[in-house]
């Protein structure tokens, strides 16, 4: 059983991979193509001889192509590496609430109308831009417990399903635990969607302030409520899911 570890704060050393990664996935295309085909380019250059420089320019050519095409390779194993590595950075940021210093990590969950208000509400006010931050990481908290309940509550269908035709003796108290389970995730997808329409139109309310210059204290209350709904609901969901975790282990046993 896979056992996530609430928490987890991003380092210096993730964010140096991160972008050596990024930088050697572009990079190597070129690098591996140019470096090997320059240095046969010089030797053809200082050649004389028609034979050898025939030779050395017909290297530098498949130097060039041969390069460019392992360096795709290379790179596209690169970048297969770093989204899941990315994914599993994510998975143990989430789990106790995404914070505002965080959002850059989630920044392709964002819709391209987040990231222009962003963008627009942190060039005309700092402070403002700090609260949309808090803000988007609720929304991205929410979204993401929903779509994790979502996925819960569809196995805990399933599984009480094969329950009704199974002959074992604990069925029935497994049918039971199964229910409550599927009460408190319910709950917690309700009070996920809750906490995603709040942090929206929190947003709305932000971006209407950066236009119009309202005090940031206004927002400050509710935000101190978002963050701490953020805080609160993924670690919930992460117990429901281990406590489910831990009933199919007791299952196999049985």
């Amino acid at each position: 059983m896979k056992e996530l570890q609430p928490g987890y704060e991003i380092t210096r050393k993730d964010v140096a991979k991160d972008k050596f990664l990024k930088i050697g996935a572009w990079s190597l295309p070129f690098l591996l193509a140019v470096i090997p085909a320059a240095i046969f380019f010089f030797f053809f250059l200082l050649t004389t001889l028609p034979t050898q420089a025939a030779v050395w320019f017909f290297l530098t050519i498949a130097s060039l192509v041969g390069g460019f095409v392992v360096g795709l390779l290379i790179s596209g194993g690169l970048m297969l590496y770093r989204s899941r590595w990315l994914a599993q950075v994510r998975e143990r940021l989430a789990v106790d609430g995404i914070k505002a210093e965080e959002v850059e990590w989630f920044k392709h969950e964002l819709t391209g109308a987040e990231r222009r208000s962003l963008q627009e509400v942190e060039a005309k006010n700092l402070l403002l831009g700090d609260a949309f931050r808090d803000s988007l990481a609720a929304r991205l908290t929410a979204t993401r417990i929903q779509k994790s309940a979502r996925a819960e509550l569809s196995l805990i269908k399933r599984r009480q399903g094969k329950l009704k035709y199974s002959k074992s003796e604990n069925s029935a108290t497994f049918q039971q635990e199964l229910q409550k389970d599927f009460e408190k995730l319910t709950e917690i997808q309700k009070e996920a969607d809750a906490m995603r329409v709040e942090a929206e139109n929190r947003m709305h309310q932000i971006e209407t302030a950066a236009r119009h210059g309202t005090n940031f204290s206004e927002t400050d209350l509710a935000l101190k409520k978002l963050s701490a709904r953020t805080s609160a609901l993924p670690l919930a969901l992460e117990s429901a899911r281990m406590e489910e975790e831990i009933r199919k282990e007791l299952e196999k046993d049985s």
